[in-house]
């Protein structure tokens, strides 16, 4: 008896001082975050993977259609607004809000939440909801092993959030507003001392598409500049080309290919060189 006592000991001994073995998360855990408009928007989630099983059907092990699902593993999916967006004409204030949908057979119901605690289906309360989207579903032609979100499509006032698993991808449409902010902004530099032209050619030229206001700008910024800028004059040149003045854009781009070779940038150079091919 006092042999079996002193056995057990041991292996209680031995189990008191035995070291956890770490191993790789099932669904591995992402945070990605995308500049967007004058903020960033920040997504964390989990990604859980097929492995031969179902999903997005009825019944299926994975997702399945017509249940609110939490967007991922493990625990709620989190979404993180730095500056005001809209959502399906709904304007959302920053700050964290939890993402969930609901699939179905031709689109999901996508859904941002004021409640961040959500990772299964009973816990989620319609009551919580700050804006439903009804978002098709589209088909990929090859299957997506780990359930990925990732930010494409992005333009200084749009961008998509795309959801994959399967053959299935759906997205969300997000929308910011900039423009006023940025005229506000363009005017209070244009009543001081040293107005940043150089920023607001780059502005008209590349998010209002006023070549006439571009082309004033860079104009400015080039004469008011101590040394001569190959940017600048790539800049013009662009737009230049755009108003359909190729002799000029030609000068210009020439002129932006001597200075970039002097300061030894070849990327400044190769696209001087297409612009000019293009003309």
């Amino acid at each position: 008896m006092k042999r079996i006592l002193l056995i057990l000991s041991l292996f209680a001994t031995v189990g008191a001082f035995a070291q956890a073995v770490n191993l790789p998360q099932p669904s591995p855990t992402q945070t990605i975050k995308q500049n967007f408009g004058l903020g960033s928007i920040e997504l964390s989630y989990s990604r859980p993977a097929l492995k031969n099983r179902n999903v997005f059907k009825e019944g299926s092990e994975l997702a399945p259609i017509d249940k609110v699902w939490r967007t991922g593993a493990n625990g709620a999916t989190v979404i993180t607004f730095s500056d005001d967006v809209i959502i399906n004409n709904v304007a959302i204030k920053p700050g964290k809000y939890g993402l969930l949908s609901i699939p179905g057979k031709k689109a999901f119901t996508l859904i941002i939440t004021s409640d961040l605690t959500v990772n299964q289906p009973p816990l989620y309360k319609p009551d919580n909801d700050i804006v439903r989207f009804s978002a098709p579903i589209m088909k990929l032609s090859e299957k997506v092993e780990l359930f990925t979100m990732e930010f494409a499509n992005i333009t200084p006032e749009t961008c998509e959030l795309q959801l994959m698993w399967g053959n299935t991808l759906v997205s969300l449409p997000i929308v910011t507003n900039i423009k006023a902010r940025v005229k506000a902004d363009i005017q209070k530099s244009l009543d001081g001392d040293k107005p940043a032209y150089g920023s607001m050619a780059n502005y008209y030229f590349d998010i209002e598409k006023d070549n006439a206001k571009a082309l004033e700008y860079i104009t400015k910024s080039i004469s008011n500049a101590k040394q001569p800028n190959f940017g600048s004059y790539l800049l013009k040149a662009k737009i230049e080309k755009e108003m359909g003045d190729k002799a000029s854009a030609k000068t210009s781009a020439q002129k932006c290919i001597e200075l970039a070779i002097t300061a030894k940038n070849d990327d400044a150079v190769r696209a001087a060189k297409e612009l000019i091919s293009k003309l």
